[in-house]
């Protein structure tokens, strides 16, 4: 049992470092837009990949080389400044809710939550690899339960961050204020990009 509280504090300890993947969820909880679809997909993914990390740890450790890592950050800066662009033309207009359109919506936003989950290299150096290399010398029932304990604190952050987000959403009716909220999650995107791109120039 030791194992799984192990396991709980270590992955919540990394989950909780701010980044574009927690920025999008609360920009989803902010809008009420799909919020459980949302977190859902985020914390199933961490559970794979905690669970990838703790049992394939050797084989994706010589599969994850700096070519590949090269293509990830690629893949993720044009994910983000595609994702910058659309805030910014977002930003210039009033925010229109168009019913008939739910559906495009819907699989946008699952889009746009697998980008912010797969293309990310910081994922996977927090799931597969730290989590993989912690867990290496566990026996085989340890691993599952520090596997179960680090997944656990991922579906609690992820739903507890959509939903707080949600709740707090219903005190910024205030057209200006979300226009604030877009500015806000532009440069942050914007200081994530050049982040990767300084990444991508080493």
């Amino acid at each position: 049992m030791s194992f799984l509280f192990l396991g709980f504090f270590t992955g919540l300890s990394l989950i909780f470092a701010i980044g574009a993947q927690n920025i999008f969820v609360i920009e989803q909880g902010l809008k009420k837009q799909f919020v459980f679809t949302v977190c859902l997909i985020c914390a199933i993914s961490d559970f794979i990949l905690i669970f990838l990390g703790i049992f394939l740890f050797h084989y994706f450790d010589s599969f994850f080389t700096p070519l590949i890592e090269l293509v990830f950050n690629i893949l993720l800066l044009l994910f983000l400044l595609n994702f910058i662009w659309s805030k910014i033309r977002e930003n210039r207009k009033e925010v229109i809710i168009d019913k008939n359109n739910v559906r495009k919506s819907f699989f946008e936003t699952i889009y746009r939550t697998f980008g912010f989950t797969y293309l990310n290299p910081h994922v996977y150096s927090d799931t597969v690899f730290f989590l993989g290399n912690f867990s290496k010398n566990f026996l085989v029932s340890e691993k599952y339960l520090f596997g179960i304990g680090a997944s656990i604190s991922s579906f609690i952050f992820f739903f507890a961050l959509g939903y707080l987000s949600k709740y707090l959403s219903n005190y910024l009716k205030n057209e200006k204020i979300w226009k604030i909220i877009n500015l806000i999650i532009i440069l942050f995107m914007s200081c994530l990009a050049f982040y990767v791109l300084t990444n991508i120039l080493k």
